[in-house]
Parts: C-alpha cells; structure tokens; sequence
C-alpha cells in the first residue's frame, strides 16, 4: 500500500521507496524514511500529508507519499 492510502493516526512500517531518483532518495533517507522505519500518518491534506517519522513531523506531497510503499 502506498502511504497517501494509509490511515491516520496507524503506525505502519516502510517496506521500501520506489524512486529512480538519487537525490530523492538521499533526501527521504535524511528525514529518517527507509526501509524498516516506523511512519505514522498524523493528517491528510488535498494535494499533501503530514507524517511522524522518529521524533520529527513533516509535511510530504501527494507524489512523495506515492512513492513510499508501506
């Protein structure tokens, strides 16, 4: 399931980022987000969501949230 599907407020687990973009890659791996890590959905917008990762909160877009498969 791709997270701009999951639910709000779940905990779920990243399985894996499918991109073939390097620096997207480099960028999500800064934040915390890779494989194994625990992502929570705390919101969704229209065109965005906001996500927990660690101890931190972010604000994603629809494509990024695409490309995480949890």
């Amino acid at each position: 399931m791709k997270l701009s599907q999951a639910e709000e407020g779940k905990e779920y687990i990243i399985q894996r980022i499918e991109t073939d973009d390097e620096e997207l890659n480099a960028f999500l791996f800064s934040l915390g987000c890779y494989s194994g890590e625990p992502i929570t959905v705390v919101s969704h917008r229209k065109s965005s969501c906001f996500v927990a990762i660690k101890d931190s909160r972010y604000n994603i877009d629809k494509a990024l949230a695409d490309a995480i498969v949890i």
